[in-house]
C-alpha cells in the first residue's frame, strides 16, 4: 500500500491509498485545497472544519448537477448509462478514505 502526503489548507495529512492511485490521490487534494481557496477568497477566513465542509459542500452541488446530466442523457437516449465496475469501486474506496478523514478531524 502506498502513502501520499497532502498539504490542504497549510496542513499536511498522510493517507494511504492502493499502489497506482497516488497520482489520482494527489490530484484530489489539489483540488480540495482549490475549493478551499475558493471559500477563503469568498468568505475570508475561517476554522479548519468550516472551510472544509464548505469545500465538501461545493463539490457534493457539482456531483448533485452531474447527476443531474446523466439521468438527463439517459432519458435522452432512453437507457441507463452502465457504470464502470472498476471506477465504482475506486470511487467507494476513495469516498470511505474522505469520510474516514472527516471524522478523524470532528474527533481530535
Amino acid at each position: 500500500m502506498a502513502q501520499v502526503t497532502l498539504r490542504i489548507n497549510g496542513y499536511a495529512y498522510t493517507l494511504g491509498c492502493q499502489d497506482g492511485e497516488e497520482s489520482q490521490l494527489e490530484a484530489m487534494g489539489e483540488e480540495v485545497n482549490r475549493r478551499i481557496d475558493g471559500v477563503r477568497l469568498a468568505a475570508g477566513p475561517s476554522g479548519e472544519a468550516r472551510m472544509l465542509v464548505m469545500a465538501a459542500l461545493l463539490m457534493a452541488d457539482d456531483i448533485s448537477e452531474l447527476r443531474g446530466r446523466l439521468e438527463a442523457a439517459e432519458a435522452a437516449i432512453g437507457a441507463p448509462v452502465r457504470p464502470d465496475a472498476k471506477l465504482s469501486r475506486k470511487l467507494h474506496r476513495m469516498a470511505k478514505r474522505a469520510e474516514d478523514i472527516a471524522d478523524g478531524l470532528e474527533h481530535p
